[in-house]
């Protein structure tokens, strides 16, 4: 088993009419342990920024805090707050600084831009990204939730209409993978603000 895989994980971000989704579930496991069903993979950097870190549990906390103290820092510096690209880069380029001690995480950016338009990125434990208009996942589910994304995905969808098709993605890709599940969250992040959901899952 991959050190990626021993807690656990399953995010997907996927992008609307001026909107834009991401759900993870809450499971940490130690291997097929279930050790808890609340913990938080996806963290709020501002009022249209999310990161959600898939990965090695330990990491996911130092890496949530190491980007807050960053995020911060440039807006001390730079006196403004930072775009979903700026903050994509930032992550990518402290991935790629403990590439010879990496962590073992594979990230997720979501957000809106100045002009509200979808921002989505994924990148994987060194920090090489990949950028896309329509969806990415992370976890130890990805092929279930590419399956799911690919077959409901629309594009242009409204808020209410994205959050049905990113929960039922999710949910159903969990259920056919023993290390993720156990409940989810979703956030829903418009140019009005930020709608977070909780959503039950199978605990079997």
């Amino acid at each position: 088993m991959s050190i990626l895989e021993y807690n656990g994980a399953a995010i997907i971000a996927m992008t609307g009419k001026e909107c834009v989704a991401i759900a993870s579930d809450t499971r940490l496991g130690a291997q097929a342990q279930t050790v808890s069903c609340d913990f938080r993979k996806v963290f709020k950097i501002d009022d249209k920024l999310f990161v959600g870190l898939a990965g090695l549990a330990t990491d996911v906390t130092t890496l949530e805090n190491t980007l807050k103290f960053r995020r911060s820092l440039y807006e001390l510096r730079e006196e403004r707050s930072m775009t979903p690209k700026v903050f994509s880069n930032v992550l990518s380029n402290l991935l790629y600084e403990k590439r010879f001690g990496p962590y073992f995480i594979e990230p997720i950016v979501a957000g809106l831009d100045d002009t509200n338009k979808p921002f989505l990125s994924g990148m994987d434990l060194i920090g090489a990204p990949v950028y896309t208009d329509d969806f990415v996942v992370s976890g130890t589910a990805t092929a279930n939730m590419y399956g799911m994304c690919e077959t409901l995905y629309q594009k242009d969808m409204e808020p209410e209409e994205l959050f049905e098709t990113i929960s039922q993605a999710l949910l159903a890709s969990v259920d056919r993978d023993a290390l993720s599940g156990w409940g989810a969250e979703v956030h829903i992040i418009t140019k009005e603000g930020v709608t977070s959901r909780q959503l039950k899952g199978r605990m079997d």
